[in-house]
């Protein structure tokens, strides 16, 4: 691992994590356009993973820590502090939204990966992105929360997204703003939903590094980390300014002309 890769994935891993322009797509469309394999090492993925998850605990840091608090105090009695907390309920509610897309790890790998090795596949679902994008210019916010059903729903989108070229938060912000709720809610929720799954990606891949440990050069690993960090937490502050002003579907200009491009070059 040289400095340079090093930089260049901790900036691609933080930015396209949270910006809705899929990093799955792109790395695909990239290691086919270039020949050559993108994907870092283990030791290195872990921490790139760890790196976006401080970014989201960074950003939302008050947030988690009154939300873990408040349903530890609560956990005798779950229903009644689910009916009159909101954070103990957005705790529960983000647990229920991670099952879809932990189901479709588990049980849909073969799938996937026949889906990361067709490049225009990766295209056809940056289009679909682009297409989802910009139908939230239709959305209007009637001010509402989170329920059960939208929150499994939102988590489908995130079990979606696993797909090469569809973006994890451009899928999961746009189903919340179309069922109505609040931009601010919809996109808080889609920035911390996705770190169950982080943190459970994260420890599978520890786990399998425990068992096979590598030779590690750690001064780039740590410095692609830490540009995967800060890169994350401007990327979220990106998406929430854009998320605010009602400009989200000024991405699928750019997801559509990418898909379009790939498909016409491939």
């Amino acid at each position: 691992m040289t400095w340079w890769q090093a930089v260049i994935l901790g900036l691609l891993q933080g930015l396209t994590e949270f910006l809705p322009v899929s990093s799955s797509g792109h790395l695909v469309l990239a290691q086919h356009a270039l020949g050559i394999q993108l994907t870092p090492d283990v030791t290195f993925e872990v921490l790139l993973h760890t790196g976006t998850a401080l970014s989201i605990m960074t950003v939302y840091r008050h947030r988690l820590l009154t939300m873990v608090t408040d349903t530890v105090r609560t956990l005798l009695h779950p229903h009644k502090a689910y009916r009159t907390n909101t954070n103990v309920r957005t705790a529960w509610l983000v647990v229920f939204a991670s099952i879809p897309a932990g189901l479709a790890y588990m049980f849909l790998d073969l799938q996937l990966e026949w889906t990361y090795a067709r490049p225009w596949f990766a295209c056809m679902m940056l289009i679909i992105t682009g297409v989802l994008l910009g139908f939230t210019i239709l959305a209007r916010s009637q001010g509402a929360p989170v329920t059960l059903w939208k929150s499994l729903f939102m988590g489908v989108a995130q079990a979606v997204s696993l797909l090469p070229g569809m973006s994890r938060s451009g899928a999961t912000i746009s189903t919340g703003l179309l069922f109505g709720i609040k931009p601010e809610t919809a996109a808080d929720f889609s920035f911390i939903m996705v770190l169950p799954a982080i943190l459970g990606a994260t420890l599978i891949k520890g786990i399998s590094l425990m068992q096979s440990p590598e030779a590690v050069d750690w001064l780039p690993i740590l410095l692609g980390t830490v540009i995967a960090y800060g890169a994350g937490i401007f990327a979220i502050r990106v998406v929430l300014g854009f998320v605010r002003r009602g400009r989200l579907h000024t991405f699928a200009f750019y997801c559509v002309g990418v898909g379009v491009l790939g498909l016409i070059l491939l």
